[in-house]
């Protein structure tokens, strides 16, 4: 299966725009989001990068599994969380045997070849009554359709530039999302969004405040289908 190499996986890495104002505040948020469905267990995240939510997840489980594909963000997360058990590796190549209560998948689907394939090998890493808590970036958001309208983007789900720099392999639709997990078997136990965003990242960081970026990250709980970020909390 064709999917990212180590080396396109470190250069992202390299020139990591995660941390960034809206970035950082979309993840934590997305912790808060997982929050109300994780307790106390073993859990595995796919994708930490600097581990921004990683940090959080420790609360719940302290020997917490990552895999992780790039080097450069595996380095930094061995100096930054030295009790961490990270596996450096490819998703799709990676072999384990212990189970999991619960596995975190942020912004994780869009980066990969099949996103079906690397859901079904996920199960095997799932206990019986196990979760798996997966975001991603939405087609609908409103300010790609804003985009569209002001000829930035030709289809909301026209890759951007900042969805190229990120390596993005699709773009989302709670439709097409909702059908790759029940396409690996899975059962939807909730479907949700966060982040109604109104412009682009650059725009809203050279004007917007904190209490401004709260505000508008609560608000799109209650529009998912144009909220910037979905999720699924799903089991088998």
């Amino acid at each position: 299966m064709n999917t990212f190499s180590e080396s396109k996986l470190n250069e992202v890495a390299n020139q990591s725009l995660y941390t960034t104002f809206t970035n950082s505040n979309t993840i934590l948020y997305s912790f808060k989001i997982f929050s109300r469905f994780l307790k106390q267990g073993k859990i595995l995240e796919l994708g930490p990068a600097e581990g921004l939510m990683t940090e959080h997840l420790l609360q719940y489980d302290p020997s917490l599994t990552v895999i992780e594909g790039s080097s450069v963000f595996a380095n930094q997360l061995k100096e930054k969380f030295p009790n961490l058990t990270i596996i450096q590796s490819l998703f799709e190549e990676t072999m384990l045997d212990e189970k999991f209560d619960f596995i975190v998948l942020g912004h994780v689907l869009e980066h990969v070849a099949d996103p079906v394939v690397l859901l079904k090998i996920i199960k095997q890493w799932l206990k019986p009554n196990g979760k798996v808590l997966c975001a991603v970036p939405n087609a609908q958001s409103i300010h790609r359709q804003a985009a569209v309208e002001m000829g930035l983007l030709k289809t909301i789900f026209s890759q951007s530039e900042k969805d190229i720099h990120h390596g993005h392999m699709r773009i989302y639709c709670p439709d097409t999302f909702k059908a790759d997990f029940i396409n690996a078997g899975y059962k939807i136990v909730h479907f949700g969004g966060y982040w109604l965003k109104p412009l682009s990242d650059k725009q809203l960081e050279e004007s917007w405040t904190q209490e401004m970026l709260s505000a508008f990250l609560k608000l799109g709980e209650t529009y998912p289908d144009i909220a910037a970020e979905i999720y699924i909390i799903a089991s088998v």
